[in-house]
Formats: structure tokens, sequence, C-alpha cells
């Protein structure tokens, strides 16, 4: 495998992480993934834990409801991403991020260390974007628990 497409690669994945981590207009964000049709989000989780958990989001106009859902009920800040990890040969790349996440609707807060599994075209854009995160602390974050937990009471 060549190490231009290689670092083609991760210059794709890392401008797609740091539009999102500086939290750069929706659009902006959008002008990375694919326009194909078969261009995937998809956070994993049990889907009734949270509305952007457990469904497939396709095509760019179901990425941007994706990103819609995540700005309606949660805030982040502190992003970062490291420990990018490169497969030239499938045009794929993983990372490791870490940010506090705020439910918007109760403002509990979490520190959070999650991964995302990027696909990309033959152009450079991102065509399945996956997402492993702590929906358990979402989840408690949402019913104003989160808190309570870490006092003990539940």
């Amino acid at each position: 495998m060549s190490h231009h497409k290689r670092a083609d690669l991760l210059q794709a994945a890392t401008s797609f992480c740091t539009s999102f981590a500086e939290k750069k207009p929706l659009d902006e964000i959008l002008s990375h993934f694919s326009p194909s049709p078969d261009t995937l989000a998809y956070e994993h989780g049990l889907r009734q834990l949270a509305p952007f958990l457990g469904r497939e989001f396709r095509g760019r106009k179901g990425v941007r409801t994706y990103f819609e859902l995540l700005a309606r009920h949660l805030r982040y800040e502190a992003m970062s991403f490291a420990d990018y990890v490169v497969d030239a040969a499938e045009n794929r790349v993983a990372v490791r991020g870490t940010a506090k996440f705020t439910w918007v609707a109760t403002g509990e807060s979490w520190d959070e260390v999650f991964a995302y599994a990027l696909m990309f075209d033959e152009e450079g854009k991102v065509l399945r974007y996956e997402i492993w995160a702590d929906s358990g602390a979402a989840y408690l974050a949402s019913k104003g628990l989160l808190q309570e937990l870490r006092d003990g009471h539940i």
C-alpha cells in the first residue's frame, strides 16, 4: 500500500475529527461526508437509551439528522482525538477520542473516552461513521440520575 494513500486517509480523518471537535458549522462537518446514498452514521447502543443510538442514519440527509439530534441533546467541550490507526487496504481509519459531554435538558456532565471507525470512499470522504461511546452515562444523564449514582444514592 502506498504511503501516499495512508497519508491521505489520515489527513481526511483528522480533518473530519478536527472540524467536529472545533464545533464547526454543520455544513462544514457534512462536507467531509460522501454524497453517496450509502453513507452511514451509526452510534452503537440500545436505541431506547437515546434518540441517536442504535439507528442507521443514511445518506447526507440522514447524517445531518444524526448531528442535529446530537446538538439537540448534547453539548461537549475539550474534545480531542489521538491514536489514529489507518488501514489503507480497506480505506478505514480508527481513532480514540475524549471529551466532556453534558446532557442539555438536565445539565449533567461526564468525561468520556469514545472510539470512531471511519470508512472512506475513493475521494477521501466519509462513507461509514461508526461510534462507540458511553451510552450508559448518556442515559443516566438524560434522566438526571448520573450525579445520584456518583453520590451513591442509586
